[in-house]
C-alpha cells in the first residue's frame, strides 16, 4: 500500500521560492563584485528551507548567515531594526541572545520574506560581505520570487 503525504500543512515560502531567492541573492552579490556569500533560507516556523554558501566563503558564513534570518523571524521584523533596538541597550542584545541560545545575530542582512498580502513567509539571511551589502543582495533575492522584503528600515517600508 502506497503512503502520501499529509496535505494541508503550510509553511510559508515555498521550496522553488526559497531556491529562486537563494540565486538571485547570490547573483546579485556577483553583479556587485562582492566577497563571496552564503544565503539561508528559513521557512515561517524558523527551519531551514535553502543554504547556498560560495566557494571561497569563510567558515562561519552559514551559522551567521541564519543567525540574522533566525533574528528576523524570532522578533518579526529585519535585523536592521534588531541592530538599531541593540545599540546602547546591551541588556536587550544580551537577554536576547541567552533567550535565543546565541542564535539571533543583530545586525543588517536579515530580512523577512512577505506575501503581497503581507503575510510572513521566512525570512533570508545573508552573510559574507559588509552588512548593509548583505542586505541588498537579500532584498533582491526576494523580489526576484515576486515577494516583499521586510528589512526594519522604517525609510523603506
Amino acid at each position: 500500500m502506497a503512503h502520501t503525504a499529509p496535505s494541508g500543512f503550510h509553511h510559508g515560502v515555498g521550496l522553488s521560492a526559497a531556491l529562486i531567492i537563494a540565486q538571485e541573492t547570490l547573483a546579485k552579490g556577483r553583479e556587485l563584485s562582492l566577497a563571496p556569500l552564503t544565503v539561508v533560507v528559513l521557512d515561517a516556523g524558523g527551519h531551514l528551507k535553502a543554504m547556498l554558501r560560495e566557494d571561497g566563503a569563510s567558515l562561519m558564513r552559514p551559522q551567521i548567515a541564519e543567525g540574522k534570518a533566525f533574528g528576523a523571524m524570532a522578533l518579526g521584523f529585519g535585523t536592521r531594526e534588531l541592530a538599531r533596538r541593540s545599540t546602547g541597550v546591551p541588556g536587550f542584545t544580551n537577554a536576547l541572545s541567552d533567550l535565543a541560545g546565541g542564535r539571533a545575530v543583530p545586525v543588517a542582512g536579515g530580512v523577512l520574506i512577505k506575501s503581497p498580502e503581507g503575510e510572513v513567509l521566512g525570512a533570508v539571511g545573508v552573510s559574507g560581505d559588509a552588512s548593509d551589502k548583505d542586505e541588498v543582495c537579500a532584498v533582491a533575492g526576494i523580489h526576484a520570487a515576486g515577494l516583499v522584503p521586510e528589512t526594519g528600515d522604517p525609510v523603506a517600508a
